[in-house]
């Protein structure tokens, strides 16, 4: 997600961005070099006194590491966390009473600008600092903002891991088609082509989803029978309820 972040800001003509990374790979060493982009290996020895601090650090990680970056809160940075299912009150103890702290969660789609970031702003963040969230993650793509932080779960749950769902059913169209005697690599072409241009559909076409999905349905007709599979009592919307609340709850269990 990190990697996604610096793309969208470097899209968006973001400037001063250091970021630290104790092992770089090759790609990042190369793109510093051209972007004009300030590597460190720790917290420690970043040299500028940074306005913002994004914290990209997977959950597991950041409890052990949320320490190290104590002196950017302590120097007044404001301190944005993509982390799910790490709260605020976590942070804060690893920051300081006095940090403040937005908790954001964005989306793999960021990386080509079409991603969807949830935000929310602990007790103590200002306006300008919810204006300066906003303007980072709008470089991935949509903001929204939500009134109460574990709502950030539902959304890490919804839109967070959303795109692996999506990616999955490309899979599954894909093995559905070879299953219906397609060769595999048309059956794969025919399936992200589908996924793909229904969502560009969908972000182009004011419609609601559902209105869109009736559009499709011919009474009696092809769609209209798969859809009796997937709209059944136990089809896919209750499959996905399942999914999203096993995500959420995953969430909650990383505080």
């Amino acid at each position: 997600m990190g990697s996604a972040l610096l793309k969208g800001w470097l899209k968006s003509g973001v400037k001063s961005i250091t970021v630290v990374e104790p092992k770089p790979s090759a790609e990042l060493k190369k793109l510093a070099k051209a972007k004009n982009i300030a590597l460190a290996a720790a917290p420690s020895q970043v040299k500028a006194k940074p306005s913002t601090c994004v914290v990209a650090i997977k959950p597991q990680v950041l409890k052990g590491e949320a320490g190290a970056l104590a002196a950017f809160a302590q120097n007044g940075a404001l301190m944005i966390s993509i982390a799910a299912g790490t709260s605020v009150a976590a942070l804060s103890k690893a920051w300081g009473k006095k940090a403040r702290i937005i908790r954001a969660m964005p989306n793999t789609p960021g990386a080509i600008g079409a991603g969807i970031s949830g935000l929310y702003a602990a007790k103590g963040a200002t306006a300008a600092d919810k204006k300066r969230a906003a303007s980072l993650l709008a470089a991935l793509g949509a903001t929204e903002w939500v009134a109460k932080e574990e709502l950030i779960d539902s959304v890490t749950a919804v839109s967070g891991s959303g795109p692996a769902y999506l990616f999955l059913m490309a899979e599954a169209l894909t093995e559905a088609g070879v299953a219906e005697g397609l060769p595999r690599p048309q059956a794969e072409k025919f399936a992200r082509a589908t996924v793909a241009g229904a969502g560009a559909l969908l972000a182009a076409d004011k419609s609601s989803a559902s209105a869109l999905r009736e559009a499709v349905t011919s009474p009696g007709g092809t769609t209209a029978a798969a859809l009796g599979v997937l709209m059944a009592d136990d089809g896919l919307t209750a499959l996905m309820k399942r999914a999203v609340r096993a995500a959420r709850k995953r969430a909650e269990e990383l505080r």
